[in-house]
């Protein structure tokens, strides 16, 4: 049977961490082997990992803190599987995913393959709306994990999958801070390898539990597309170009409203359909469409500035 080599970066996160494993030991699927790299952890995780020694596959490794990229690579080196697949420790996976992942390779080739997120029923609500702010048309365009040009993929490095040779012979993930995943994903793809969207590997994102920490990460996530595209112009589309003229336009909103309420109705209008499509589609729950509203605005305006700020400064 295909042998797989999981690899999952931490950094002070042994609360996830538990969460992944536990989630591994349900797979259907079980030729896989894990490989935990602590990237410099303060609250390393350890002694998480020996709860599943005799469960799991799995081998613990310690690093100096040099970010996710290069503590992936890190751990790359002894993966002993025909596919390497990455996952945050933020996730949570089906038990079916494994198989899923396995059973699709059997009918596509592919050098890389990624999935899309969901969120998982346990999740607060304002994870669930951080979800939804992530993955909705209204929000990122459907551009993560849509069913759209499955074969015109650029796999993200919380649920992405590389065959080993490839993984070695493009050196892994760049020394970026941010963006490091888009950036493999490019070379991947400018390689002349084949990807593809594998959309039933799906896995339970959890993400940021805090509209702070979620601004930042999106902020980060705005910078980061300013170096990408100066590093690969062709990349950049106007999707990524939206979220600051939303922030721009808003800010210039806010300023003349006093003088003209009525500037404000296209962005009441806007929030109107972010709440009733999030409250379709999150069991009519009128917590989470109002929470998916504050957070689709922080998505948009934490990435809108992290651009502009970017763009400024070089």
């Amino acid at each position: 049977m295909k042998l797989y080599s999981i690899i999952i970066p931490v950094y002070n996160r042994p609360q996830e961490i538990d969460e992944l494993l536990l989630s591994l030991t349900n797979q259907t699927y079980i030729h896989f082997e894990v490989i935990i790299v602590e990237d410099g952890s303060t609250q390393t995780c350890e002694h998480i990992v020996e709860k599943y020694q005799h469960l799991l596959k799995i081998y613990y490794y310690k690093t100096p803190n040099q970010g996710p990229g290069k503590a992936r690579n890190y751990g790359a080196q002894f993966a002993k599987g025909e596919y390497i697949i990455i996952l945050d420790s933020d996730c949570i996976l089906p038990s079916a995913y494994m198989e899923q992942i396995h059973d699709a390779l059997k009918h596509y080739d592919v050098d890389a393959f990624g999935g899309p997120d969901r969120a998982h029923h346990s999740f607060s609500p304002l994870q669930k709306a951080i979800n939804y702010s992530m993955t909705s048309f209204l929000t990122t365009g459907g551009i993560r994990g849509g069913r759209k040009k499955l074969d015109d993929f650029y796999p993200r490095s919380f649920n992405m999958g590389i065959r080993r040779e490839v993984y070695i012979k493009l050196e892994g993930f760049s020394s970026m801070r941010y963006g490091e995943d888009i950036d493999f994903s490019r070379r991947i793809k400018e390689a002349g390898y084949k990807t593809r969207l594998f959309p039933m590997a799906y896995v339970f994102h959890k993400r940021r539990t805090s509209l702070c920490s979620f601004f930042k990460q999106v902020s980060h996530s705005g910078e980061a597309r300013v170096v990408l595209t100066r590093k690969y112009p062709s990349s950049l589309k106007a999707v990524h170009l939206l979220p600051a003229a939303f922030t721009l336009y808003l800010l210039v909103t806010i300023l003349l409203s006093p003088f003209c309420p009525l500037l404000l109705l296209p962005i009441a209008f806007y929030a109107l359909l972010l709440f009733l499509d999030a409250f379709m589609r999150n069991n009519r729950s009128f917590k989470i469409a109002a929470l998916a509203v504050i957070t689709s605005f922080v998505q948009l305006t934490g990435y809108g500035s992290g651009m502009i700020k970017k763009w400024i400064h070089r």
